[in-house]
């Protein structure tokens, strides 16, 4: 079973496009998510067995947000309850290209809540790890993950996607540091081209890569949106080219890429911490491919829509 780690919120989209500055009143639609929480359900509707590890109010929307996971068959018994905390809700606003702006409401979320007392104490059923976004740059949670990488590293396949979301935790450098400390315990690194720029402007993305890239994590992977994608070992790089389609928006893309990358590996026995460094040229080839079809489905539907198996093509 993979257990992804992060937050869990609810995105919340106005219904009603471009407000008049005298409305007095506004209707959104609200829809849980989260990218960590997308991967969990990405993975199920893979058809891997999922579960999920985040703090969780005990409110309307903690409920809420229990019951959609079970609805979508993830794990949800590593999820605790933490008491006087809130939901995280998120608003979300596109650009002219569909991708996704967002401002939290989260000083109170029980996602950022979590402490190390929290951990489960045993994950016999567990084979990888999966950890993302602003649950790696705020305390006590980022320390908790940590804990829990550093304890399990050697045993379970630890994947990384930085997903960094600047304004949860606006420090740049704090989300080096952090992103640094868990890049040394991950086997395999996923990060778009637009979190490397907002974490290091000033240096070239390739040099940064290869900084993280050791024995322990053989494999690092750029998306670059409609562009496509470069994965980066020791020995080179190799780019991929997306098939062109008509975006609708972006939401949810990176998380159905990850969930894709980790099922497939899971598909093929290799999701363990030794299995990234052991793919061929063809395999790496076809893993990227099957990752970048999943995203491109989640491009053409209306916010995070995952894609079920049998959506892409084998």
């Amino acid at each position: 079973m993979f257990l992804v780690c992060g937050e869990a919120l609810f995105d919340f989209f106005s219904d009603e496009g471009q407000i008049a500055p005298d409305a007095s009143s506004l209707s959104f639609t609200a829809v849980a998510g989260g990218s960590p929480m997308n991967v969990a359900i990405g993975l199920s509707r893979l058809e891997r067995q999922s579960a999920f590890f985040t703090g969780l109010a005990q409110d309307a929307l903690g409920e809420r947000l229990r019951a959609v996971l079970a609805s979508e068959s993830v794990e949800t018994d590593f999820m605790v309850e933490i008491p006087g905390s809130a939901t995280t809700l998120a608003m979300v606003t596109l650009d002219d290209n569909g991708s996704p702006r967002y401002v939290f409401y989260n000083q109170c979320g029980a996602d950022r809540m979590l402490e190390t007392a929290h951990l489960p104490s045993s994950l016999e059923t567990v084979h990888a790890i999966h950890v993302g976004s602003y649950a790696l740059a705020v305390s006590p949670t980022s320390e908790t993950l940590e804990a829990l990488v550093a304890r399990e590293r050697d045993r379970c396949l630890i994947s990384l996607d930085p997903n960094i979301r600047l304004k949860v935790e606006p420090d740049v450098a704090r989300w080096r540091e952090r992103i640094d400390t868990f890049a040394a315990h991950a086997h395999l690194i996923k990060i778009s081209d637009e979190d490397l720029e907002s974490l290091y402007p000033d240096r070239d993305s390739e040099v940064v890569i290869r900084g993280w890239l050791n024995d322990r994590c053989p494999m690092v992977i750029m998306t670059r949106g409609g562009e496509g994608v470069t994965l980066f070992t020791a020995s080179g790089s190799e780019s991929f080219t997306p098939e062109v389609i008509s975006v609708v928006d972006a939401v949810g893309a990176g998380d159905s890429f990850m969930a894709a990358l980790l099922a497939w590996l899971d598909e093929q026995g290799l999701a363990t911490p030794e299995g990234p460094g052991q793919l061929t040229q063809d395999q790496r080839r076809d893993m990227v491919e099957f990752a970048m079809r999943a995203a491109a489905h989640t491009c053409q539907q209306r916010g995070p829509d995952l894609p079920r198996r049998h959506e892409i093509m084998t």
